[in-house]
């Protein structure tokens, strides 16, 4: 039996638009490799230039992340599947209305 890997929205590209990506080895690096050597394009998106995976990319084994588990020697079993999960950025920053805005809101009462 094999593994499913959950590929999410902005690297479907890479995987033919496909959801998720069929693979299969015994360890969560084992699934990663087979994965990025089947959709070679992905490989610069998950992997820094040392090999390692990006800081930024979170990948879960089933619902754990693997960082508190293994890392990429976790072991898996048939059935289980990888969840990838790009880090999101940013914030909403200073919300509140510029003056400008003020004024025009001022115009409208």
């Amino acid at each position: 039996m094999s593994n499913l890997i959950h590929i999410p929205t902005p690297l479907r590209p890479f995987t033919d638009k496909k959801e998720s990506v069929e693979v299969s080895g015994n360890t969560v690096g084992e699934l990663l490799a087979d994965l990025t050597k089947r959709h070679e394009g992905l490989k610069k998106h998950l992997y820094a230039d040392d090999g390692r995976l990006r800081n930024f990319v979170n990948v879960y084994l089933n619902d754990e992340d693997i960082r508190y588990l293994q890392r990429e020697a976790t072991p898996v079993k048939p059935g289980d599947s990888l969840s990838i999960v790009p880090s999101v950025a940013g914030g909403a920053g200073d919300i509140s209305p510029k003056p400008q805005a003020k004024a025009d809101c001022r115009r409208l009462a």
